[in-house]
């Protein structure tokens, strides 16, 4: 489900997640709904996956909608490292 090079965006809430991929997709960019990975959070929330290409311009769109993201991580040699 998540593939090296992807980002993994979570979000306070499921409200927030849902808002954050409906603006992310007005935007053309690409992101997918998503449950967190286990390796993340014992929750069953969800999250948005996007190509770590993209970051910047998921962050400027967040930021410009006055939604703010719990935390980004990536995936980068098979693990997990935290950006936000």
């Amino acid at each position: 489900m998540v593939s090296e090079g992807d980002c993994i965006a979570i979000f306070h809430s499921v409200h927030r997640v849902m808002k954050a991929e409906k603006i992310l997709k007005g935007q053309q960019l690409d992101a997918l709904l998503i449950p967190v990975p286990r390796q993340l959070s014992a929750d069953c929330g969800m999250a948005i996956r996007y190509p770590f290409e993209r970051h910047a311009e998921v962050q400027q769109a967040l930021t410009e909608s006055g939604l703010s993201v719990a935390e980004v991580w990536l995936m980068q040699t098979g693990k997990y490292q935290i950006l936000v």
